[in-house]
């Protein structure tokens, strides 16, 4: 018999992960958190279960008697020659897990997907994520699949990012870069709906106990329509006072320079400049009707925790 309070959790020792393990820690849920290795200190009132997604040996023994499987694991970026590919991490991986929820009887499955998923997708990224939910959609478990926006938060590697820009600590110090359309990058940017860590943790969290969001695929998007010029002024004004000057990288340069030089040198990667080109935006009445909330704007909650931001650079 499950046990309807313990909640089995892959990568819980990311950003959202951690956020998720707090906010179900906090509503009286037990979490396993599947790690590579022990890390108790991480993980507080968090029971660690060592192993890895695709050894079923480890996988479902941590799974059995849980109540649900909440499916976290995802990357930005490939580094091939480690297998750490979006089709392994995101596909293959998928698959693994859906396996063994279904040899050790767990019905209930949450999955993190991504806002621009779709079988036609320009990106690599974006591609891996729409396979994965098929994968879960064809499960015949009671699934709810997660699709959010740019997600921010204190200890994000984003936020972090774009702290540092703002605080002039992180090249190239004299403005905050985005990709921008057109021949010189002038012709506008994409546009995005930010959405608060916390909130994401909530909208997971509120699902388990939700009957009417099994079978369902929610597009998960903060309140505010921002473009990157203008989601990175009103970073500046919370963060150092003032609105910081934006230059724009044209997106077909970008894509240039991602396609012959490592992400390690240039910060993005390809499938990163078409992302950010395009409109990732939400309609979240289906998400609002269902839980009975609004995600918040993004500088509510940005000046909620300003002050906590990792370090300040990055």
């Amino acid at each position: 018999m499950a046990d309807q309070n313990t909640i089995f959790l892959t990568g819980g020792s990311g950003f959202v992960g951690q956020a998720v393990a707090k906010m179900l820690t906090e509503r009286g849920y037990g979490v396993r958190a599947l790690v590579h290795r022990q890390s108790l200190g991480t993980f507080a009132g968090v029971q660690c279960c060592e192993g890895d997604l695709f050894t079923p040996e480890s996988l479902e023994p941590a799974m059995r008697g849980c109540a649900a499987v909440i499916h976290l694991v995802g990357i930005i970026s490939e580094v091939p020659r480690r297998g750490i590919t979006f089709e392994h991490l995101h596909v293959d991986a998928t698959g693994s897990v859906l396996m063994a929820a279904r040899r050790s009887g767990v019905r209930r499955f949450i999955h993190m997907s991504a806002l621009g998923a779709r079988r036609d997708a320009s990106s690599h990224y974006h591609r891996s994520k729409w396979q994965a939910e098929q994968l879960v959609q064809a499960s015949q478990l009671d699934w709810t699949i997660f699709r959010p926006s740019l997600i921010h938060g204190p200890h994000g590697q984003f936020t972090r990012m774009m702290n540092a820009w703002a605080k002039k600590r992180k090249a190239p110090w004299l403005f905050m870069p985005y990709f921008g359309r057109g021949w010189l990058g002038l012709a506008g940017s994409g546009t995005i709906q930010p959405i608060f860590v916390d909130e994401v943790a909530r909208a997971f969290a509120d699902s388990l106990h939700i009957s009417a969001t099994i079978g369902r695929a929610y597009d998960l998007a903060g309140k505010d329509i921002l473009t990157w010029p203008q989601m990175y002024h009103t970073a500046g004004r919370i963060l150092v006072g003032k609105q910081r000057a934006t230059a724009a990288l044209p997106i077909w340069l970008a894509r240039i320079l991602a396609s012959v030089l490592p992400h390690r040198l240039l910060g993005f990667n390809r499938d990163q400049v078409i992302m950010a080109g395009e409109n990732n935006t939400a309609d979240s009445n289906a998400f609002i009707n269902d839980f009975g909330w609004c995600p918040s704007g993004f500088a509510s909650t940005l000046t909620s925790y300003a002050d906590l931001i990792d370090g300040g650079t990055f």
